[in-house]
């Protein structure tokens, strides 16, 4: 799958990958969120964890904070929409931890609030988005920009992403 890519989103998506396998080797999980159709690619991206992508291997830790609607409707009505996720990374990230973001336009506020959060705890942070990159990609410890402005294309880029990393992960625990 990343033969085709050019050299630097190719190395960029092989470093992700090592350092989502390291934080799982180690016994950390993965938390991803986003919203609307970034919030299904969270939770593809976390079933292709725990079950499985292509082969037969341990399950793998990882959380889709965009799954829960009553902590999603609580922490909304009570604190606001900007603060669903960064709430539930303070209850449930650790030092360690991967923690991704996807929007395609960077500028999704309660990503960068969660994100931000996330840096402090001492999580390793990812972004994924669009067009350039947004204030995510300024944020996060490592970014992976789809080079469009047009959210459908950024979309299909990033679960392409999404498989390559969840193959290159796999890769290494089987």
């Amino acid at each position: 799958m990343v033969q085709g890519l050019n050299q630097e989103i190719k190395q960029t998506i092989e470093t992700a990958a090592e350092t989502i396998f390291q934080a799982l080797k180690k016994g950390n999980k993965v938390l991803v969120m986003g919203n609307g159709g970034s919030a299904a690619d969270a939770q593809h991206l976390a079933a292709e964890f725990v079950g499985r992508f292509l082969h037969e291997r341990k399950a793998l830790p990882a959380v889709a904070l965009t799954t829960d609607t009553s902590i999603l409707t609580a922490i909304g009505n009570d604190y606001g929409y900007d603060s669903v996720f960064v709430r539930q990374v303070e209850a449930l990230a650790m030092r360690g931890d991967v923690v991704i973001g996807i929007s395609t336009s960077g500028r999704s506020k309660n990503v960068i609030f969660a994100l931000n959060r996330a840096g402090e705890i001492g999580c390793f942070t990812l972004g994924l988005t669009g067009g350039g990159g947004g204030d995510i990609s300024k944020i996060t410890d490592l970014s992976l920009v789809v080079p469009s402005k047009d959210t459908p294309r950024i979309q299909e880029g990033h679960i392409l992403i999404i498989h390559i990393l969840c193959d290159l992960v796999e890769q290494r625990f089987v």
